[in-house]
């Protein structure tokens, strides 16, 4: 009901104020386009995307952050205390796999294990990772797969962001396009209703006969026809319009005055630039394309998920040292294995690596699937740009024989329309003469729109391609 509703005051505001669209609010292209961009949810949506990728990057560098930790605790039966134990620690993550660490602990307690050290003990330790991990890592994996999944991000959200725009664009020249017809078909309107009222005064003075009356007002209520017609399309295409029409606080646009286009067809830079925009496009390298960039940052993804694959060939190996000093003692720091230390060698080796070998051909796959889809999008955007240009080289010239074809129909109405004032034609004729001229000059119209339709996408693709 509330849509009937908004849809009702709609087309009352366009019939009341058709008539003075001189002075509402009018709107052109390039203000169209600027409210989308800012205040379009969509829009707002992909640059909300970015600020995810972003984030993206500062949880993997999570991975990076050194970790403190303290541990309190104690043991008590019986009135003899087993242990009490207090503990700080602090580890600290290296880019290349190496983890630094140091603690101090102080235990005390009358059931201590003989492996324990009672009293206050400081420790600074090293992990190191002698085979896999050492070269490439998780940590790192996540950090560069979050960088490249940034820069992934800002090409996919800027492409379509374009789209969107394109597609506001040119809703706004459809919607430029049905105003123009309604404007021709209420002009041609008013032409007939003067040519009824003369028809009808000639045939009182006995000049025409009876049957031309009976045809002007057949041709008149045709035309009301098709007015109205043209007006209900005007609508709709308001309609569609305000779906792109946002408020900067999130608001839907509710129309409050009835809006017009501040441009017509006929005056656009699109006539005079189009070749400078072929050209354009011809020295750009499709691979700088945004949608390209997309799979090619999506490559160094899947490229580092198969180094990182790569690892589990490799044994793991990782060799830990610790130094300690106990409080209060002076400490003896050389040689690292005489005294006060620990060291420990760990090894892992699956035997049959089948997981590892798995996983590793997987990764491979998958950069070739890729590459595979690249080659596909640079072939399809190939093809779209050539259509493109097709287009807009076969609708410029469209026009010029269109225009031609217009003012050669006019001629003819125009000479039969003194052929009748001389006696020597029928309004049948002229009517036949007149249905041409407006077809000629709606299908004018058309040729016009579509022009500047193919002009907008293959602008809007030249904006795909990265400086």
């Amino acid at each position: 009901m509330k849509k009937q509703n908004r849809i009702f005051i709609l087309v009352f505001l366009l019939l009341s104020s058709l008539n003075f669209a001189q002075d509402s609010l009018k709107i052109s292209a390039a203000e169209f386009i600027n409210v989308v961009k800012n205040y379009h949810p969509l829009a707002l949506k992909y640059q909300l995307q970015n600020r995810l990728a972003e984030q993206e990057i500062t949880r993997a560098r999570g991975g990076f952050d050194p970790v403190l930790a303290g541990k309190l605790g104690e043991k008590n039966i019986d009135g003899t205390k087993y242990y009490e134990q207090k503990n700080v620690e602090l580890g600290i993550p290296t880019w290349y796999g190496i983890d630094v660490h140091g603690s101090y602990n102080h235990l005390d307690g009358q059931k201590l294990n003989n492996s324990d050290t009672k009293g206050g003990l400081y420790q600074f330790g090293i992990t190191i990772p002698l085979a896999k991990n050492f070269l490439y890592d998780k940590r790192r994996a996540m950090l560069d797969q979050a960088k490249f999944g940034l820069k992934m991000t800002e090409a996919e959200q800027a492409v379509l962001t374009n789209e969107l725009l394109l597609e506001a664009e040119n809703m706004y020249w459809e919607w430029v396009q049905n105003y123009e017809i309604y404007k021709l078909r209420s002009e041609i309107v008013d032409i007939n209703k003067d040519r009824l009222k003369l028809t009808r005064k000639t045939f009182e003075f006995g000049e025409k006969p009876a049957i031309d009356t009976i045809e002007a007002l057949s041709q008149l209520q045709s035309f009301e026809l098709q007015q109205r017609d043209a007006f209900l399309s005007f609508v709709k295409s308001t309609q569609q319009l305000q779906m792109y029409l946002w408020k900067d606080d999130q608001q839907f646009y509710e129309l409050s005055e009835m809006i017009y286009p501040s441009e017509n067809l006929n005056e656009h830079l699109a006539y005079s630039d189009f070749e400078f925009l072929i050209n354009d496009i011809n020295s750009r390298q499709i691979n700088m394309h945004r949608s390209i960039l997309y799979y090619d940052q999506k490559q160094n993804i899947l490229e580092s998920e198969r180094r990182l694959k790569w690892q589990s060939f490799l044994p793991k190996v990782d060799f830990t040292y610790n130094f300690f000093n106990k409080e209060n003692y002076s400490a003896d720091h050389l040689p690292l294995f005489d005294h006060n230390f620990q060291y420990g060698l760990k090894l892992e080796i699956p035997v049959f690596q089948r997981e590892a070998r798995a996983n590793y051909q997987m990764a491979k796959i998958k950069l070739d699937q890729n590459q595979l889809d690249t080659n596909m999008k640079i072939r399809e955007l190939d093809v779209k740009i050539e259509t493109y240009k097709n287009e807009i080289q076969n609708y410029h010239t469209q026009i010029d024989l269109s225009r031609n074809n217009l003012l050669n129909y006019r001629k003819l109405l125009y000479a039969e329309e003194t052929r009748y004032s001389n006696g020597e034609s029928s309004l049948f004729l002229i009517n036949s003469r007149e249905n041409k001229v407006i077809e000629a000059q709606e299908k004018f119209i058309s040729i016009r729109t579509k022009f500047l339709k193919s002009f907008n996408k293959l602008k809007w693709m030249k904006e795909n391609f990265a400086l």
